[in-house]
């Protein structure tokens, strides 16, 4: 969508939190268009170190996977222009290093100056790499620009959390929606939700609380910038997750190990299973 107002974003797609992809909200004659490429970010900041991550399937009880290797920046973007490759960069955010490649960024914000513009961060990532399904630990609202490749990106309202066995203090889901199991995870025939594809200049808003599963249907990059949640219950939710959940999470990891992880397996199931019961319920 083009040429939104203000108003009828809030009130149509923000307040009742539903997905859109807006065609003008990063202003097309921003200088990031036409400034950034790959050769650009390796002169400006090609000798950083950077921690490279793979597949995140294998680190289901952490809220981060660890990295899989390092290199210079210039040396992953090398990696990723020569072929496919699942690696990806996480909280490597070169608008930080970088602030003054802020200022190539224009926006016509839709939020009515609820966006934060100070606070974007930056994603790369290979071919075929994905990012789990998740949901952002701060309950924000998420802008997601593209600016080189093709992303894929699936999303979930929070009520199919239980549908799809969301893992107890984590923020994320145990399986895998692209090649689902429903023998084991039964409740994946029950979602619903969209699938939207972003190119360069398009942006995806992400409603607050929304499950994400991002993949790269090609190398590129992207900037997201968030807006503060708009519920107080959502407000709730996300200062619980970042000052309680996560540090009681680790605690009990740190002490029980696999017993933990286990014990919220079975949890996350048995959540499924009586979301199961309430789905077919509705359907008689």
């Amino acid at each position: 969508m083009r040429n939104i107002s203000s108003e009828d974003f809030l009130k149509t797609y923000l307040k009742p939190a539903k997905p859109i992809i807006l065609e003008d909200f990063v202003a097309l004659e921003s200088p990031a268009f036409s400034k950034w490429n790959y050769d650009y970010f390796k002169e400006i900041a090609g000798n950083h170190n950077v921690n490279i991550y793979g597949s995140e399937i294998e680190s289901l009880d952490r809220v981060a996977s660890k990295p899989v290797g390092q290199s210079t920046f210039s040396e992953y973007l090398d990696l990723i222009t020569s072929s496919p490759t699942e690696h990806r960069l996480f909280l490597f955010n070169l608008l930080s290093i970088k602030p003054e490649l802020k200022n190539d960024i224009h926006y016509n914000d839709v939020t009515n100056g609820k966006i934060i513009k100070w606070l974007p961060f930056m994603f790369f990532g290979g071919e075929g790499s994905i990012t789990r399904n998740h949901v952002d630990i701060d309950m924000s609202h998420v802008f997601i620009t593209q600016f080189q490749g093709v992303k894929r990106i699936w999303l979930f309202p929070w009520e199919q959390s239980d549908l799809l066995y969301k893992l107890p203090y984590n923020f994320h889901s145990i399986t895998n929606i692209k090649e689902p199991d429903f023998k084991e995870f039964p409740g994946l025939k029950y979602i619903y939700g969209y699938e939207a594809v972003i190119k360069p200049g398009e942006t995806l808003y992400i409603p607050s609380g929304w499950w994400h599963y991002i993949q790269y249907e090609t190398e590129g990059y992207s900037v997201s910038i968030r807006a503060l949640p708009s519920s107080w219950l959502e407000k709730w939710r996300g200062f619980k997750n970042l000052v309680l959940i996560r540090h009681f999470d680790n605690l009990m990891r740190n002490l029980f190990k696999e017993k933990w992880f286990d014990f919220k397996v079975r949890k996350a199931k048995r959540k499924a299973n009586r979301a199961i019961k309430r789905q077919k319920s509705f359907q008689i």
